[in-house]
């Protein structure tokens, strides 16, 4: 009597290829997966930056308006089309603050803090011949293709050039305007578009 024939269990070579190229597609879709939240996720954590970024800077520069203080030394606050230029009241003195836009870059600059009327008009001179380059400087991100400053007089905001300004010192006390409006125009990246801050001038102390 004749043992019946087992039939061995087990993949054929085509099934397993088949398997195999299940398995590789299955992988490169997953694969494509992650690296998209990946990516989404840095570009995400780019612009968080950006923002307290430019948050920090724009605190700043609030902080200095509101600091402004009016005499007839040098013009208390003052903007030529490329740069803002200020009198900051410290607590022992005063110091020249310069805001400009160089290669798409907003940098603040500051002098050191002075109580002598000549020093405090050679700190102004050399606030006109900044380079960008000089050191501890603030620094905004790339991006920043251009500004406009408007300043508030007579209940209505004014171009800041054409706003009664000057920007050589001069025994003539100019009045200060109430607010400064700033216009930050952004290109690419997370902070593409327009920004519009306007901050009111602080009380002048005696």
């Amino acid at each position: 009597m004749s043992r019946p024939v087992c039939k061995q269990s087990g993949f054929t070579l085509v099934e397993v290829l088949v398997a195999l190229v299940l398995m590789a597609v299955l992988s490169g879709l997953a694969w494509q997966g992650l690296d998209g939240i990946s990516r989404a996720r840095h570009a995400s954590q780019a612009r968080v930056e950006q923002t307290l970024r430019l948050n920090t800077v724009l605190a700043q520069w609030e902080q200095d308006l509101q600091s402004v203080f009016d005499t007839d030394i040098v013009p208390a606050l003052a903007f030529d089309g490329t740069t803002v230029r200020l009198v900051r009241r410290q607590a022992d003195g005063l110091q020249i603050v310069a805001w400009s836009l160089r290669e798409q870059r907003w940098l603040r600059w500051t002098g050191p803090v002075l109580t002598q009327p000549a020093a405090l008009r050679e700190s102004w001179l050399v606030s006109q011949q900044l380079l960008g380059n000089e050191p501890a400087q603030l620094r905004l991100p790339d991006g920043l293709v251009a500004w406009q400053v408007y300043f508030y007089r007579g209940n209505a905001w004014s171009n800041a050039q054409s706003s009664a300004g000057t920007t050589t010192p001069s025994p003539t006390r100019t009045p200060l305007p109430t607010g400064v409006r700033v216009v930050l125009a952004f290109a690419g990246g997370g902070l593409a578009g327009n920004l519009t801050r306007d901050v009111m001038l602080g009380p002048q102390m005696p």
